[in-house]
């Protein structure tokens, strides 16, 4: 195989078993450091050996490969990952993605990467969903650099793919939206998230959730507790609010239910998918990408949502771009 193709399914296996954002980092710097080399410039040794980007464990790689093999470490991640994969019918029946990161906040890549790996899962849409300004440890985009972002978003879509313009807009304490109204009406996708203030009082934070998916502008409720279940950052307890309230404004809004993808978050709990299911809401399955790995997580999301019983019909992801947007403009 070639190194530049090594490197970069490593980076990617790397980025879905979220592993540090270093170590993916590292296996892209070194993809992007021998693109476009010839095979002669890619086997002078000690001239890669001195190139910008290339470290011990990724010139074994790009060696191995440029002597006919599979590099070991590659190997080894297919061998994890091959385990790791969640089987799901419903799966295939996935469009998109609603919910996804760059490195414009707290991605780990750059625009195009993020399409190049939606493109070739065969999704026909991704949402690019940005942090808003209040969330300043993930570079949250304040109103110029969104408005500086949406005139690149269409120059992304082509060949039967769209990138749709969106935000994940922090819920604020009162459930109002961390960002300018004129900016969240130009969007293609608002997915509003609690990311503060997550063990609010129960009667609190209904008020928040219920105020924020009442919002004209929203379309998805991302990630509604809050938990986390495992992972590098630990543990966290779910938030605590009335779910038949919110799940109810939810229905009563066309506001889907977001199923998170990510494993270290699993959110909502079963039990809430439930009482979502009984009050008539639509759901979202979503992957909340930060990296171009993480776009295939999306297969925890759908096996989720199967074991759950959630029919297709109502997973808005399964949806075409036509009847999405018909979605999505339902209240502007």
């Amino acid at each position: 195989m070639h190194p530049l193709d090594a490197l970069s399914e490593i980076a990617t296996l790397l980025e879905r078993e979220r592993a540090s954002r270093y170590r993916s980092k590292a296996f892209r710097a070194a993809a992007a450091a021998i693109e476009g080399l010839s095979d002669s410039e890619l086997r002078d040794a000690a001239a890669l050996r001195r190139r910008k980007g290339i470290g011990d464990s990724t010139f074994a790689v790009i060696q191995q490969a440029l002597a006919g093999d599979v590099p070991a470490y590659l190997a080894e991640l297919r061998e994890s990952a091959g385990v790791a994969l969640v089987g799901s019918t419903l799966r295939a029946q996935l469009r998109g993605d609603l919910h996804s990161h760059s490195d414009w906040s707290d991605g780990y890549t750059p625009i195009d990467l993020m399409v190049a790996a939606a493109r070739a899962l065969g999704h026909e849409y991704l949402a690019l969903t940005d942090h808003s300004p209040r969330l300043r440890v993930a570079r949250g985009l304040s109103p110029e650099r969104l408005r500086e972002q949406l005139e690149l978003v269409p120059g992304f879509s082509g060949d039967g793919f769209t990138l749709l313009s969106g935000i994940e807009a922090d819920i604020l304490d009162d459930g109002a939206l961390d960002q300018e109204e004129d900016l969240l009406a130009r969007l293609d996708v608002v997915v509003a998230s609690a990311h503060s203030k997550l063990r609010m009082e129960r009667r609190p934070m209904t008020r928040r959730l219920v105020t924020a998916v009442s919002n004209p502008h929203v379309d998805v409720l991302g990630h509604v507790t809050g938990r986390l279940v495992e992972g590098s950052r630990g543990t966290r307890p779910p938030s605590q609010f009335d779910a038949a309230d919110v799940f109810a404004a939810c229905a009563q809004h066309g506001v889907a239910v977001e199923i998170n993808s990510r494993p270290e978050r699993q959110d909502p709990p079963d039990e809430l998918i439930a009482l979502a299911l009984e009050a008539g809401c639509l759901f979202a399955i979503d992957s909340d990408a930060h990296a171009p790995g993480q776009l295939s997580l999306l297969d925890h999301g759908a096996a989720r949502a199967e074991r759950a019983g959630v029919p297709p019909e109502r997973i808005v992801t399964t949806w075409p771009l036509a009847r999405l947007r018909e979605w999505t403009g339902r209240r502007r």
